[in-house]
């Protein structure tokens, strides 16, 4: 077994092979994942039982295309909070889940507190998603939004192997 640190001491090749395959195609069949790894059936279908139930598979889903689904705009925004204390934080962090069209939230470690991935079907429709949503979640002391112009990677891609 890999033993590089103590949170990964649980999984070896053949579990971190089941990963990799997983992230590239999560429908793949037991079968044909027990033929990709090496192992036969039975074995493979006990390794991908235990990452789930560890933790290590936090589930599947669909990947929708943004652009059939006309929700291609993409905007960063910065948010700056009039308060940081344990209370707000929690605050914040409750109310912001409740935003549909915020994919991501994430806490900052500088000049801001928070930054938000924003996804919505255009300029208006996030202008509207800023100033009834974003502006009013509490603690907001203000926000500076960054458009994206294309998208280069997005998540999912992050723990994929290595393309060749």
């Amino acid at each position: 077994m890999t033993t590089n640190n103590s949170s990964n001491s649980e999984i070896d090749s053949f579990d971190r092979r089941i990963l990799d395959i997983l992230v590239e195609d999560g429908r793949i069949s037991i079968t044909d994942l027990a033929d990709r790894i090496g192992l036969s059936k039975t074995p493979c279908l006990a390794r991908f039982r235990r990452l789930v139930s560890s933790g290590y598979i936090e589930g599947f889903k669909a990947v929708l295309n943004p652009s059939k689904m006309e929700m291609d705009h993409i905007a960063f925004t910065e948010v700056k909070l009039t308060r940081t204390h344990e209370e707000a934080l929690k605050e914040f962090n409750a109310a912001v889940k409740k935003i549909k069209e915020v994919e991501e939230c994430h806490m900052i470690a500088g000049r801001f507190d928070y930054l938000l991935k924003i996804r919505t079907r255009d300029i208006r429709r996030y202008r509207i998603v800023l100033a009834e949503n974003i502006s009013s979640l509490p603690y907001v002391a203000n926000t500076s939004t960054y458009v994206t112009m294309e998208t280069v990677k997005e998540s999912g891609d992050s723990f994929a192997p290595a393309r060749k």
